[in-house]
């Protein structure tokens, strides 16, 4: 008889990955940026559970895809980890903390149209992000940047999104193409992904890639029976709602309209919330008249004060649309009707995306071409997450942000005068905190979040 291949649930029992994605989904602040940081932090540093090498593959697909990058990231690990069960565990508790934040905020907004105290509750943890996404730029970019062709390739992505407002997918689709063609050219200068696995394989021993070695991960394998399921299950579950709405109450029933804009939305996401603002908030406030102007603004900054992917903006716009055209219902359960409906069609795609395509992309994982591709998608991503820390940085730190144009340049210039003070010193203080003294991630948040709340009770308000 042959030996029965070990499980990795031996390696990592489910309970502690339940403990862990619950903790990654609690600390989820300061958007992409700040949840990929701490993603990595625990799960590649602390857990040690994924390599470098297969945390940035992983990221690079996750990038590529419409939606909330970081979310489908803890997917793709999850799934990683514990098959079909742990993707959607992980997916699932990534959002539920923000999810519950956000509903409650949202009725607050509806029934009190005031949510300043969120600034001050979540003002020291603010802080505490902007140092996180900055220690992720610098650790991400030593690991990734290893020669001048990768350092160019992340120099003229963040020039590109951050300067000239070159859409997200281009950004990813030219930096594949050139590693695809410089693969030609100068094969030792592409191949940044493959080469950096086998050192962080060896000198990380991820328990992951042990449990891969011991034949442990059937599941990560493709097959065309795999891919007829996933699409049988998850198609039906993101489009059963909006059908029997729009069944039951017809197409023009508020909640069809919901569920079909939403689930539009969560197809054309690439580049994560920002890139979907505008459009969002045009068609909420002009063409369906479920918001006034200026309120999109409030919901982006009560979502950027909470936990969980930014793109729970959406939630607060989905209650709004439900609270003011309640009709027979009451306004306040028609609200968390359209949020649940919104934030439904906008997640279970994530887990239609990564089901459907991951186990391709971890088979492909050592063809040269798509190792090019990808250490230059990787050097690219670097750009984009230094984009994403700079806009955090100065929308922390500063109260306006005016936005010129020149000659196509776009610049994003903070007014000196509305510089806060208390969070760029909470910022520094936490910047010393994780770079001198090396204190851990949740040390550096609870004591910037207990000065922060200090500092609102007894110096007066932010």
């Amino acid at each position: 008889m042959h030996p029965a291949k070990p499980e990795f649930n031996a390696i990592v029992p489910f309970s502690e990955a339940l403990r862990v994605w619950l903790k990654v989904g609690l600390l989820s602040f300061g958007g992409p940026a700040g949840q990929i940081a701490t993603m990595h932090k625990i799960l590649v540093e602390e857990k040690r559970w994924i390599s470098e090498s297969r945390f940035l593959h992983a990221l690079n697909y996750c990038m590529l895809l419409p939606g909330p990058e970081a979310q489908q990231l803890a997917i793709y690990i999850g799934w990683l980890l514990h098959r079909t069960l742990g993707g959607i565990v992980a997916g699932t508790l990534f959002v539920l903390p923000g999810f519950f934040v956000m509903m409650g905020l949202s009725a607050m907004y509806a029934g009190y149209h005031n949510v300043s105290w969120v600034a001050a509750l979540f003002f020291g943890l603010k802080a505490a992000v902007l140092a996180v996404v900055v220690e992720a730029v610098i650790r991400i970019g030593k690991k990734s940047l290893k020669n001048n062709a990768m350092i160019a390739i992340s120099a003229a992505a963040f020039i590109g999104i951050f300067f000239l407002n070159v859409p997200f997918p281009i950004i990813i689709l030219t930096a594949a193409l050139i590693g695809i063609a410089g693969n030609r050219f100068a094969e030792s200068m592409f191949q940044v992904v493959k080469a950096h696995a086998a050192k962080q394989e060896d000198t990380q021993d991820s328990l992951l890639d042990k449990a891969l070695a011991a034949g442990a991960l059937e599941h990560i394998k493709p097959s065309t029976r795999r891919v007829v399921q996933v699409l049988m299950v998850w198609l039906p579950l993101w489009f059963a709602p909006v059908a029997w709405c729009a069944y039951s109450y017809g197409w023009e029933n508020l909640y069809t309209q919901i569920g079909l804009f939403f689930s539009k939305m969560a197809v054309v996401t690439f580049g994560g919330a920002y890139a979907v603002l505008a459009y969002v908030a045009q068609e909420a406030v002009q063409t369906y008249h479920w918001l006034k102007p200026g309120e999109m603004l409030d919901g982006l900054g009560m979502a950027e004060t909470t936990p969980g992917p930014l793109i729970l903006v959406l939630q607060y716009v989905g209650f709004m649309a439900a609270y003011r055209n309640a009709g027979v219902l009451d306004p306040m359960l028609a609200g968390v009707l359209g949020a649940t409906l919104t934030v439904w069609v906008t997640f279970v795609p994530c887990f239609l995306w990564i089901f459907l395509g991951a186990p391709y992309i971890e088979h492909l994982r050592n063809n040269r071409l798509l190792t090019a591709g990808l250490s230059a998608i990787t050097a690219a991503v670097v750009g984009v997450v230094l984009n994403l820390a700079a806009w955090f940085s100065l929308h922390t730190l500063f109260a306006h942000v005016d936005t010129a144009s020149y000659y196509g340049i776009t610049l994003n210039i903070p007014e000196v005068h509305t510089l806060d003070v208390a969070t760029l010193i909470l910022a520094a203080s936490a910047m010393l905190m994780i770079f001198h003294f090396k204190l851990g991630m949740m040390q550096t948040l609870a004591i910037c979040a207990t000065a922060g709340v200090a500092y609102k009770f007894f110096l007066g308000s932010l």
